[in-house]
């Protein structure tokens, strides 16, 4: 689905349409404190949709024309005010394309922002520079390459971990860490890393849970797989907490694997409204529970709307991210890409997830897991 001639097919630009925040999402796995309240005040609600999609157009043709450059496209987004906009260089869209595809260059850090606003590592992946280092789960990140992490947006964090222009195999990155009285110094050096985006275990009650970090290529068919060995009474424990989305096909192929068809979500691309259908033949007997939190962005809030709106799994946890805008990707002539809001997406019953989110049936922050699989095993009784 990826091409790297000058002019983009649709099915391409499609691919990334609602996930283009994976970039940053797959290495950092939490993006709670960025999470935005209904009904606030940002920057893209000084510019309206129908402007932002004009402008969308317009960056699109000149890019096709190759009558723009960075720069130019730079300044467009900016006047944009959509946070979802943005310019990415040749190197970082194919780190994007890579994690999508499943793999990434890093340290295999996942991060997170604690109660006191400081940066701490949510997961280390075992086999990654960062794990053999010793680095474990509740470190503090006081620093990277010297320049002091305190205050700054997870996002931004991500990108130093990544090295941003510098993100190739074996460059070094040094960390300044905490945990308690002790403090110290690790220098890594970044090496390509599976994504590890869907892992499972069987609860003791005898449910599966399965927690899908991101929806890379291939997730769908690994969730398939591993339905088939659901103990049908037990059921499933889906879980999207910090899933910050990925590739819109994957979203579907997963609602395909619990529905018998029937609508997902529609959308709109400059007025030209589509509709997404999952394929027939899901298991539609399976006792399911999606959880989510307000680091759900995206195309798992896609997921979790469609299987709520369908009356096919109950929803626990707390509020999405509440991004379900549509991005279309332009290729400018000195590599880079420009991707801009084109339209956003509902659910089957027709609500708006940008801005606004999806609200589960059953509210719990606190044990939400815990209350999550009571909610499970009710559903398994006749």
């Amino acid at each position: 689905m990826f091409v790297r001639p000058r002019r983009f097919r649709h099915g391409a630009a499609m691919t990334l349409a609602v996930g283009c925040v994976l970039v940053t999402g797959v290495a950092a796995g939490s993006w709670r404190d960025e999470a935005r309240q209904p009904g606030a005040q940002t920057a893209d609600s000084l510019v309206t949709r129908a402007e932002r999609e004009a402008l969308a157009a317009s960056v699109a043709e000149a890019a096709a024309e190759e009558k723009i450059d960075a720069k130019s496209a730079a300044e467009a987004v900016s006047r944009s005010g959509d946070r979802w906009s943005a310019i990415y260089t040749a190197r970082e869209y194919e780190g994007l394309r890579q994690a999508l595809e499943g793999r990434y260059v890093g340290v295999g850090l996942w991060v997170r922002r604690d109660a006191d606003g400081r940066i701490e590592v949510a997961r280390a992946t075992p086999e990654g520079p960062a794990g053999r280092a010793g680095i474990t789960e509740g470190d503090r990140i006081r620093s990277i390459d010297g320049e002091s992490v305190d205050g700054r947006p997870v996002t931004e964090v991500v990108a130093l971990l990544r090295g941003g222009e510098r993100a190739a195999v074996g460059t070094q990155v040094e960390l300044g860490l905490e945990n308690g009285e002790r403090s110290w110094r690790e220098t890594l050096r970044r090496s390509w890393l599976d994504t590890e985006d869907v892992t499972t275990e069987r609860t003791e009650d005898g449910a599966l849970r399965i927690d899908v970090n991101s929806f890379s290529s291939g997730v769908g068919t690994e969730i398939r797989r591993a339905v088939r060995g659901a103990d049908e009474e037990a059921g499933v424990l889906l879980d999207l907490r910090g899933n910050s989305g990925g590739l819109l096909q994957e979203a579907v192929a997963i609602c395909s694997v619990f529905l018998d068809g029937g609508v997902v979500a529609s959308y709109d691309v400059r007025g030209e409204e589509r509709t997404l259908y999952a394929e027939p033949g899901g298991n539609t007997e399976l006792p399911l529970v999606v959880l989510v939190d307000g680091g759900t962005m995206s195309a798992a809030e896609l997921l979790a709307g469609a299987l709520q709106d369908r009356g096919r799994a109950v929803v626990v946890g707390t509020r999405t991210f509440g991004k379900g805008s549509v991005q279309m990707p332009s290729e400018l002539p000195d590599g880079s890409v420009a991707e801009l809001t084109v339209g956003r997406y509902r659910t089957p019953e027709g609500r708006q997830v940008e801005g606004r989110g999806i609200v589960p049936e059953v509210l719990a922050e606190n044990g939400a897991e815990e209350r999550a699989r009571t909610v499970l095993s009710g559903l398994g009784v006749d």
